[in-house]
């Protein structure tokens, strides 16, 4: 699998941020009213995490380390507000409907997590792939659990009616408990994946955890939970060279101040013996 596939595989399946890491919580049960709210909230948020990535990783190399998290807001930010924008000028619906969760989008932990752990440490297009892949997770999380609400709570899916007239709604899927309830349901079926495969001797690590945790030997640079990047690891290496070369220098140094002193001594011993 080439690395745009591999990200888009990492961000839909093995990371899905929803789903699996339980990111973004905050929209995912506050928007999911029906499926058109959280394709909506899923497709806005994707666009601004792949075109923040992409331009946090074009950017990378002149961003001050000590003010990275500062600088992605800003360039998120930026993005948010021109999506919001154009929502209010071509979908003003679906504005009203999302509310105040498009400007949050700016704090989205989706977001920042892949611009500090992703984007920051590797090229344009990997880090636009990973957005994209991260994005349509999200997308279809949300999409999926508005579109359970709005099956059970109203009867219906995209506002088209396709339960019976005889169907009694349940109220409370389309009310904020409702999205505890579906995603709890989700992460039951995920658990029972999970223990199944255990049982059957099959690797099962990667469900729901996100990752086997292993970070110092894991080859999945792109990891929202990787501790360890390698990027760092090189440039702490390189420090701790110069830093012991650096002694070895002052060490060799004070041997040779020391050989000089000695030999300084042993010339007045000399004189004071011809005296």
């Amino acid at each position: 699998m080439n690395k745009a596939g591999e990200r888009l595989f990492n961000g839909l399946i093995k990371e899905n941020p929803t789903f699996v890491l339980m990111l973004g919580m905050c929209p995912t049960l506050a928007v999911t009213t029906s499926a058109m709210n959280g394709l909506g909230m899923g497709l806005t948020t994707a666009v601004v995490l792949a075109l923040s990535n992409m331009i946090i990783s074009v950017l990378r190399g002149i961003i001050p380390n000590r003010v990275r998290i500062p600088a992605f807001i800003v360039i998120i930010a930026s993005f948010v507000t021109v999506v919001q924008l154009l929502l209010e000028a071509y979908i003003p619906a679906l504005n009203t409907a999302l509310g105040m969760y498009i400007p949050l989008i700016v704090v989205n932990c989706i977001i920042l997590g892949r611009a500090e752990s992703y984007a920051y440490f590797n090229g344009p297009i990997p880090s636009l792939f990973d957005g994209i892949g991260m994005g349509l997770g999200f997308t279809f999380a949300l999409t999926c659990i508005g579109a359970v609400r709005e099956i059970l709570g109203a009867g219906k899916i995209f506002d088209i009616q396709i339960m019976p007239d005889s169907y009694t709604p349940i109220g409370i899927f389309v009310l904020a408990p409702g999205a505890f309830f579906v995603l709890a349901a989700l992460t039951a079926f995920q658990n029972f994946l999970k223990n199944r495969r255990a049982r059957a001797g099959k690797p099962y690590e990667k469900i729901q955890s996100g990752c086997s945790e292993d970070c110092m030997n894991c080859s999945d640079k792109g990891c929202s939970k990787r501790f360890y990047d390698d990027s760092k690891s090189k440039v702490e290496e390189k420090a701790k060279e110069t830093t012991d070369k650096k002694e070895a220098v002052e060490t060799k140094t004070e041997k040779i101040e020391e050989a000089e002193e000695e030999k300084e001594l042993e010339v007045v011993d000399l004189e004071k013996e011809d005296k």
